[in-house]
């Protein structure tokens, strides 16, 4: 791991109308790590994320990737930095086939300049051909590459996502509850998926509830209550930190 951080939150605050969603909320990323975002219901964790990719604006703090702001930019020249994400409620375009999600991916990026260029068109085609292969094989939807979004079961259609994400080629890959809604099955395997891509060098910021998830996949943990970051560390200093018990369990007393 590198000494320079690849996303800095630094000091941000968040406001609906008067009401504080985050509050003085500072968060580093490095590249090539996996990290936990949890805690309780309405703690502000995808308020974090749409701050991040440009959904909202800060109302106050600096967000910035690398050495580029990221608070004044729109959310496709965020995407275009190399940042991508995935949504707590799926949103794949249902008569695509999975092949066709990861195009369209590929077609965003190329048009972004990230992968350089291609003197011939044949030749940049066969790249990209031969890189959506592989992303499809590496997550296992290989045999489903022709079947259209709508017919595919809940949790191949989370790795779909996911495979999409993936095929812009991301600097840091956001991850909003990726596990939600999966039977434990489909739950363990969307865990060796994660850990695949993680093989691969990608840094990762996922949301959670599942904490078999989150303990088996990050190496360092980020944990919000009412808007404040009130802890972060290694999965075991987690599982000991009492203000995260008491966050998830309530006091006694």
């Amino acid at each position: 791991m590198t000494d320079k951080s690849i996303l800095t939150l630094d000091s941000v605050y968040k406001t609906f109308g008067g009401i504080e969603a985050l509050r003085d909320l500072s968060l580093s990323i490095y590249p090539g790590q996996v990290y936990g975002l949890i805690g309780p219901n309405g703690a502000g964790k995808t308020t974090v994320f749409n701050l991040i990719t440009g959904v909202y604006p800060c109302t106050q703090g600096q967000i910035k990737m690398g050495n580029r702001d990221l608070t004044r930019l729109k959310p496709h020249q965020i995407v275009r930095l190399g940042l991508a994400r995935t949504f707590q409620t799926i949103r794949l375009f249902a008569n695509l086939t999975t092949w066709e999600h990861v195009w369209v991916a590929q077609n965003r990026s190329t048009r972004s300049g990230q992968r350089g260029i291609f003197p011939f068109r044949r030749a940049q085609e066969r790249i990209l051909r031969g890189e959506a292969e592989e992303i499809l094989t590496l997550l296992g939807l290989w045999e489903v590459r022709s079947h259209k979004a709508s017919t595919l079961p809940y949790g191949t259609q989370r790795k779909v996502e996911i495979a999409r994400a993936l095929a812009i080629q991301p600097k840091i890959m956001l991850l909003d509850e990726p596990a939600a809604g999966l039977n434990p099955q489909e739950t363990e395997d969307l865990l060796k998926t994660l850990n695949k891509i993680y093989a691969l060098g990608k840094t990762i910021l996922i949301i959670e509830h599942d904490m078999r998830v989150i303990m088996g996949l990050c190496q360092h943990i980020f944990v919000l209550n009412f808007g404040q970051k009130i802890a972060e560390g290694t999965p075991d200093q987690i599982r000991r930190n009492e203000q995260v018990i008491e966050a998830y369990l309530g006091k006694e007393g």
